[in-house]
């Protein structure tokens, strides 16, 4: 299993926390998109790790006001040559750009150095010390608390290809965990209207953040996906117990900072036996990719049984 510094250099963090130590600096964001849709905003924070590329940096930066809180963030650096004079502990301001679909910072200025400040991490979850499962594994049951206010199994699917992905409703920026969510909203558009798809499929979209994406949460944010069709397409929040038992089998890393989050990103693809078919690492992938790999999967020979009922929830 990674470590949080594979997590950092890997490109996948996405970390919210309380608090940076000091006191918040102004900043100020744009009230609505430029005319090519683009949100752009002012901010201010401490550089805690850069790429070798400097294609890519962790900020630790200050609230940015009608956008997100406090974070420690990766972002894309549009002109690497911005970080040319910029060293891990400055402090620095600059300008974060977001769209529909990316994001990236430019305007990188270097004003002075921060006091060092340490970070307060600590697991979510303690994992439990077993092995990563590999494609044709099974995966072990799980359970979660979905949207209506009901439990649901991953063994309530048998007979059906899941496609399941791992996110919370507060995660910011678009190719994150938004990202994910919109891919499985297209993935799902690209099966429905395919003719020769196989009918036994089903999406999974699993907040980590049980204390807050509560059942009445979830109804709200899925409605931002799916719209009034809940076809074959459920949002449920894991409990910190069932992620230790299933997040080790699936590399799946959660740490919490100061009340916040840190984690990488793992779509998982199961045959209607509860196996594991494909998975996928990383936000890189299409939703064309997860499409093709739940059709195949749904034609895998899976457990016998009627998933009927919990298909339509």
């Amino acid at each position: 299993m990674k470590t949080l510094p594979t997590l950092l250099t890997g490109g996948l963090l996405l970390l919210m926390t309380a608090g940076c130590g000091r006191a918040p600096a102004p900043a100020s964001a744009t009230a609505a998109p430029d005319a090519a849709g683009t949100r752009s905003f002012e901010a201010r924070g401490v550089v805690r790790e850069i790429a070798a590329d400097r294609r890519t940096a962790v900020i630790r930066h200050e609230e940015i006001p009608g956008y997100m809180p406090k974070m420690t963030m990766e972002l894309n650096v549009r002109d690497p040559a911005e970080l040319a004079e910029v060293s891990v502990g400055d402090e620095i301001t600059f300008r974060l750009h977001a769209t529909a679909d990316t994001h990236w910072i430019d305007g990188i200025r270097r004003v002075g150095r921060a006091p060092a400040v340490a970070a307060a991490e600590t697991p979510l979850f303690v994992p439990e010390e077993t092995p990563e499962l590999k494609p044709g594994d099974p995966v072990p049951d799980a359970e979660f608390l979905d949207e209506h206010g009901r439990p649901v199994r991953l063994s309530d699917f048998r007979g059906r290809a899941v496609a399941f992905t791992f996110f919370f409703t507060r995660c910011p920026l678009p190719d994150y965990c938004p990202r994910m969510n919109a891919h499985f909203r297209d993935a799902r558009q690209l099966l429905l209207s395919r003719p020769d798809a196989p009918t036994n499929w089903q999406f999974l979209c699993v907040s980590f953040d049980a204390a807050f994406d509560q059942p009445a949460v979830l109804a709200r944010y899925a409605r931002a996906y799916r719209g009034d069709n809940p076809d074959r397409w459920l949002f449920a929040a894991a409990a910190p117990a069932t992620l230790a038992r299933l997040a080790p089998r699936l590399d799946l890393m959660v740490i919490r900072e100061a009340g916040g989050f840190s984690h990488n990103l793992r779509t998982v693809v199961l045959d209607p036996a509860g196996r594991i078919f494909r998975q996928f690492d990383g936000n890189a992938w299409t939703p064309a990719e997860l499409a093709e790999a739940l059709v195949a999967a749904a034609r895998e020979s899976g457990a016998p049984g009627d998933a009927a009922e919990v298909g339509q929830r």
